[in-house]
């Protein structure tokens, strides 16, 4: 408070101090807000990161990891970086021939590729809508007998062509660079008076 002077010498007058408005704030009557999984996580990162994986525990919400990941860095925010654990390779054994006695057995595989063609067509009719879906379960047939006869560290290769027979002329060939010494193939036809087949086998070495 203050004295104000009366210049004309009346006596002096004490005025009270006015009081102040209490303003409402805005907040005032709202619920309060749900806690957020966001809101929770900001107010970990703001603690020492040797106490956020307590806290993260405490509050039930452990952080999941897979066993196919591993954390070995820490990014900026404290957070950490998932890596993918790298795959195991065997070294390379450079094993260039075959054991004695393990090599692709080219006739051997024919016999089984004749038996197989014959008694799974037999009487088969040629239909184009049926073909394509007819050539991939016998290419596939074709490879799992082949792969019965296969020895160890050996690749196979099958291709299987399929036509209509009227009395028209073809011929199928293939061309592959290979060793000589240890891979080969096989091949056997199958003919009716609807349609041929052609199945190859290829046998590769694989060093």
């Amino acid at each position: 408070s203050r004295t104000l002077a009366n210049p004309q010498g009346s006596p002096s007058a004490e005025v009270p101090p006015k009081p102040l408005l209490q303003l409402r704030s805005i907040e005032e009557g709202k619920p309060p807000m749900p806690a957020s999984r966001r809101s929770s996580l900001m107010s970990i990162l703001n603690v020492p990161f040797s106490s956020r994986r307590s806290s993260v525990a405490a509050a039930g919400r452990r952080l999941s990891v897979g066993p196919w990941m591993h954390c070995g860095r820490v990014s900026f925010s404290g957070l950490p970086l998932f890596e993918p654990i790298q795959e195991m390779r065997c070294e390379n054994s450079y094993k260039t021939q075959p054991d004695p006695g393990c090599r692709f057995d080219a006739c051997r595989t024919q016999r089984v590729l004749e038996v197989t063609l014959a008694s799974y067509l037999g009487n088969a009719k040629y239909s184009p809508a049926s073909s394509g879906q007819l050539v991939q379960s016998l290419s596939e047939l074709v490879r799992s007998k082949a792969k019965e006869l296969a020895p160890p560290r050996y690749k196979l290769v099958c291709n299987v062509f399929l036509g209509q027979q009227d009395r028209q002329s073809l011929y199928v060939a293939s061309r592959a660079v290979w060793d000589a010494d240890s891979d080969s193939f096989a091949s056997a036809t199958f003919a009716n008076s609807s349609l041929f087949v052609v199945a190859t086998v290829h046998g590769v070495y694989f060093e």
